[in-house]
Order: C-alpha cells, then structure tokens, then sequence
C-alpha cells in the first residue's frame, strides 16, 4: 500500500483514497444506514454493512431455494410468497401446490401460505375448514 502524507490528519500513513489515511478515509464515509438508522460507515446501497449482508444475502438465497427446490425463477417466488392468501400474514409465507403435484409449477397451482394454514391444510382434521376457506377466497383445490 502506498504511503502518502494525508489530506486530513497530515499523518504519514497508508493511501487508502482521495488523498486520506484509512482512517480518514473511513470517517469521511460516516452516514446513516436507510435500514437500522446507525450513523455508520456504509457498504453500498446507502446501508451499512450489517443490514447490507442480511439485506442481499437472504435475496440470494432466497432464489437459490426457489431454483432448487420448486424449480422457478424467483420473481415468481416473490410474487406468490408476499402474504398468506387465507389471513394476510405477510412476515413468513410458505409455498404450497393446491393439486399437492410438485411437478406442477404453473401459476395457478401456486399459492402462499402462512406457516400456521400450509400446516392445516396437511393435517386431517383442519383440512376440510381450511380448503373452504381457500374457496371462500377463489382458489379451486
């Protein structure tokens, strides 16, 4: 690393960028994160790197289970894992296949469920309420 006599502090340290030492450098850098509202150091994106990691790491994720696990793409999983379609929960959706095929992966066989009703409508004895609530709500099982 290059030493340079820095902008700032006037301290002869490391070049880190635009004529500043690292720490310089680093408190130059100093906003606040969109997401958590800490006067951090941020990463990209206008968050800092914390809520930037959690942020795009559970986004690929996320995808890598759509692939690998219904096999499409992830916009689609987005789009049908919003909300629960029974209740509206919208904090953790399960994907279910109204025809239980998972071979099937058309858009009208795919719905999101909360993790309370995807658990219903698997077990026998909620199973007859919770698909009439689903017909209730226009999905045909």
């Amino acid at each position: 690393m290059l030493i340079i006599r820095c902008k700032n502090c006037g301290g002869e340290k490391p070049h880190r960028a635009k004529g500043l030492c690292v720490g310089c450098y680093q408190k130059n850098r100093v906003r606040r994160c969109i997401k958590c509202g800490r006067d951090v150091p941020l990463q990209a994106k206008g968050m800092c790197s914390t809520c930037y990691g959690k942020t795009f790491s559970r986004r690929h994720k996320e995808a890598y289970q759509a692939r690998k696990f219904y096999n499409i793409d992830y916009e689609t999983y987005k789009k049908k894992t919003q909300h629960c379609v029974i209740c509206g929960f919208d904090k953790i959706v399960d994907l279910h296949h109204l025809d239980k095929n998972h071979e099937n992966r058309s858009e009208t066989n795919l719905i999101g469920l909360c993790p309370n009703h995807h658990k219903m409508i698997h077990k026998s004895e909620f199973m007859a309420d919770t698909i009439s609530r689903l017909k209730e709500k226009g999905y045909g099982t």
